[in-house]
Protein backbone atom coordinates (compact mmCIF):
# COMPACT_ATOMS: atom_id res chain seq x y z
CA UNK A 1 0.00 0.00 0.00
CA UNK A 2 1.37 3.42 -0.92
CA UNK A 3 0.59 5.85 1.91
CA UNK A 4 2.44 8.93 3.07
CA UNK A 5 2.80 9.79 6.74
CA UNK A 6 4.05 13.31 7.29
CA UNK A 7 5.82 14.10 10.55
CA UNK A 8 6.97 17.45 11.84
CA UNK A 9 8.41 18.28 15.24
CA UNK A 10 9.63 21.40 16.95
CA UNK A 11 12.76 20.80 19.00
CA UNK A 12 13.16 23.05 21.99
CA UNK A 13 16.71 22.17 22.95
CA UNK A 14 20.06 23.17 21.47
CA UNK A 15 21.15 20.95 18.59
CA UNK A 16 22.91 21.10 15.26
CA UNK A 17 21.08 20.82 11.93
CA UNK A 18 22.29 17.23 11.55
CA UNK A 19 21.06 16.34 15.04
CA UNK A 20 17.67 17.83 14.15
CA UNK A 21 17.55 15.68 10.99
CA UNK A 22 18.23 12.56 13.04
CA UNK A 23 15.67 13.60 15.68
CA UNK A 24 13.03 13.96 12.97
CA UNK A 25 13.96 10.62 11.44
CA UNK A 26 13.78 8.82 14.79
CA UNK A 27 10.43 10.41 15.65
CA UNK A 28 9.05 9.25 12.29
CA UNK A 29 10.46 5.74 12.67
CA UNK A 30 9.00 5.45 16.18
CA UNK A 31 5.62 6.52 14.80
CA UNK A 32 5.57 3.83 12.11
CA UNK A 33 6.89 1.18 14.51
CA UNK A 34 3.90 1.97 16.74
CA UNK A 35 1.66 1.56 13.67
CA UNK A 36 3.17 -1.90 13.05
CA UNK A 37 4.29 -1.00 9.53
CA UNK A 38 6.69 -3.59 8.12
CA UNK A 39 7.81 -2.03 4.82
CA UNK A 40 8.92 1.58 4.69
CA UNK A 41 10.48 4.11 2.38
CA UNK A 42 11.98 7.01 4.33
CA UNK A 43 12.37 10.17 2.26
CA UNK A 44 14.73 12.74 3.69
CA UNK A 45 16.25 15.96 2.43
CA UNK A 46 19.39 15.23 4.48
CA UNK A 47 21.96 13.70 2.16
CA UNK A 48 24.25 13.15 5.14
CA UNK A 49 21.65 11.22 7.14
CA UNK A 50 20.66 8.99 4.22
CA UNK A 51 24.25 8.06 3.32
CA UNK A 52 25.25 7.50 6.96
CA UNK A 53 22.22 5.31 7.70
CA UNK A 54 22.87 3.26 4.56
CA UNK A 55 26.48 2.75 5.68
CA UNK A 56 27.90 4.59 2.66
CA UNK A 57 29.44 7.40 4.74
CA UNK A 58 31.13 7.04 8.08
CA UNK A 59 30.83 9.43 11.00
CA UNK A 60 33.10 10.09 13.92
CA UNK A 61 31.05 12.99 15.26
CA UNK A 62 30.35 12.17 18.92
CA UNK A 63 27.05 14.07 18.80
CA UNK A 64 25.78 12.13 15.77
CA UNK A 65 26.98 8.60 16.62
CA UNK A 66 24.27 7.88 19.26
CA UNK A 67 21.61 8.99 16.77
CA UNK A 68 23.05 6.82 14.00
CA UNK A 69 23.20 3.78 16.31
CA UNK A 70 19.60 4.33 17.39
CA UNK A 71 18.39 4.56 13.77
CA UNK A 72 20.29 1.33 13.00
CA UNK A 73 18.48 -0.36 15.91
CA UNK A 74 15.11 0.90 14.69
CA UNK A 75 15.84 -0.35 11.16
CA UNK A 76 15.90 -3.91 12.52
CA UNK A 77 12.21 -3.59 13.43
CA UNK A 78 11.22 -3.59 9.73
CA UNK A 79 11.07 -6.39 7.20
CA UNK A 80 12.07 -3.92 4.49
CA UNK A 81 13.24 -0.34 4.87
CA UNK A 82 14.86 1.99 2.35
CA UNK A 83 16.14 5.52 2.71
CA UNK A 84 16.01 7.94 -0.19
CA UNK A 85 17.48 11.41 -0.43
CA UNK A 86 15.27 14.00 -2.09
CA UNK A 87 16.60 17.57 -2.15
CA UNK A 88 14.45 20.09 -0.27
CA UNK A 89 13.72 21.95 -3.51
CA UNK A 90 12.03 18.78 -4.83
CA UNK A 91 10.30 17.86 -1.58
CA UNK A 92 7.53 20.38 -1.03
CA UNK A 93 6.09 18.35 1.88
CA UNK A 94 9.32 18.62 3.85
CA UNK A 95 9.53 22.31 3.09
CA UNK A 96 5.93 22.91 4.19
CA UNK A 97 6.34 20.89 7.39
CA UNK A 98 9.56 22.70 8.22
CA UNK A 99 7.85 26.06 7.73
CA UNK A 100 4.88 24.94 9.80
CA UNK A 101 6.98 23.75 12.73
CA UNK A 102 9.08 26.92 12.70
CA UNK A 103 6.10 29.28 12.98
CA UNK A 104 4.14 27.43 15.66
CA UNK A 105 4.82 28.79 19.13
CA UNK A 106 4.49 25.75 21.34
CA UNK A 107 2.79 26.43 24.66
CA UNK A 108 3.96 24.66 27.79
CA UNK A 109 2.36 21.35 27.01
CA UNK A 110 3.76 18.18 25.53
CA UNK A 111 1.30 17.48 22.74
CA UNK A 112 -0.15 19.26 19.73
CA UNK A 113 -3.10 17.64 18.01
CA UNK A 114 -2.11 16.30 14.60
CA UNK A 115 -2.88 18.43 11.58
CA UNK A 116 -5.06 16.50 9.19
CA UNK A 117 -4.18 16.92 5.52
CA UNK A 118 -6.83 15.72 3.10
CA UNK A 119 -6.53 15.44 -0.64
CA UNK A 120 -9.67 16.26 -2.61
CA UNK A 121 -10.22 15.33 -6.23
CA UNK A 122 -13.04 17.77 -6.90
CA UNK A 123 -13.97 21.25 -5.73
CA UNK A 124 -15.79 21.46 -2.41
CA UNK A 125 -18.80 23.26 -3.89
CA UNK A 126 -19.62 20.17 -5.99
CA UNK A 127 -20.10 18.03 -2.91
CA UNK A 128 -22.87 19.97 -1.19
CA UNK A 129 -25.39 21.11 -3.76
CA UNK A 130 -28.72 20.49 -2.12
CA UNK A 131 -32.25 21.07 -3.32
CA UNK A 132 -33.87 24.21 -1.97
CA UNK A 133 -36.40 23.56 0.80
CA UNK A 134 -39.04 25.66 -0.98
CA UNK A 135 -38.62 23.76 -4.28
CA UNK A 136 -37.51 26.92 -6.15
CA UNK A 137 -34.14 27.19 -7.91
CA UNK A 138 -31.23 28.89 -6.09
CA UNK A 139 -31.54 32.02 -8.27
CA UNK A 140 -35.29 32.56 -7.69
CA UNK A 141 -34.86 35.36 -5.13
CA UNK A 142 -32.31 37.16 -7.32
CA UNK A 143 -34.63 36.96 -10.32
CA UNK A 144 -37.60 38.24 -8.31
CA UNK A 145 -35.58 41.11 -6.88
CA UNK A 146 -34.31 42.17 -10.31
CA UNK A 147 -37.70 41.90 -12.03
CA UNK A 148 -39.98 43.28 -9.27
CA UNK A 149 -37.61 45.04 -6.87
CA UNK A 150 -39.06 42.99 -4.01
CA UNK A 151 -37.35 41.05 -1.26
CA UNK A 152 -38.52 37.63 -0.08
CA UNK A 153 -41.31 37.92 2.48
CA UNK A 154 -39.32 36.97 5.62
CA UNK A 155 -35.88 38.34 4.62
CA UNK A 156 -33.93 40.07 7.40
CA UNK A 157 -31.57 43.03 6.93
CA UNK A 158 -28.48 40.87 6.27
CA UNK A 159 -30.32 38.69 3.75
CA UNK A 160 -31.56 41.81 1.94
CA UNK A 161 -27.99 43.21 1.77
CA UNK A 162 -26.72 39.87 0.46
CA UNK A 163 -29.46 39.75 -2.16
CA UNK A 164 -28.63 43.28 -3.36
CA UNK A 165 -24.93 42.38 -3.56
CA UNK A 166 -25.59 39.14 -5.46
CA UNK A 167 -27.99 40.79 -7.87
CA UNK A 168 -25.19 43.11 -9.05
CA UNK A 169 -23.71 40.10 -10.87
CA UNK A 170 -26.87 39.38 -12.91
CA UNK A 171 -29.42 41.05 -15.15
CA UNK A 172 -32.97 40.09 -16.02
CA UNK A 173 -34.14 40.20 -19.63
CA UNK A 174 -37.07 38.56 -21.37
CA UNK A 175 -37.91 36.34 -18.40
CA UNK A 176 -34.35 34.99 -18.21
CA UNK A 177 -31.64 35.69 -15.70
CA UNK A 178 -28.18 36.38 -17.14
Amino acid sequence: MDQHYLVSAKLQFPCTNNMAEYESCILGLNMVVDMNIQELLVISDSDLLVHQVQGEWATKNSKILPYLHHVQELKRRFMKIKFRHVPRIQNEFADALDTLSSVIHQPDKNYIDPILVRIHNQPAYCAHVEEEADGKPWFHDIKEYLSKGEYPEHANHIQKCTLRRLSNNFFHSGGNLY
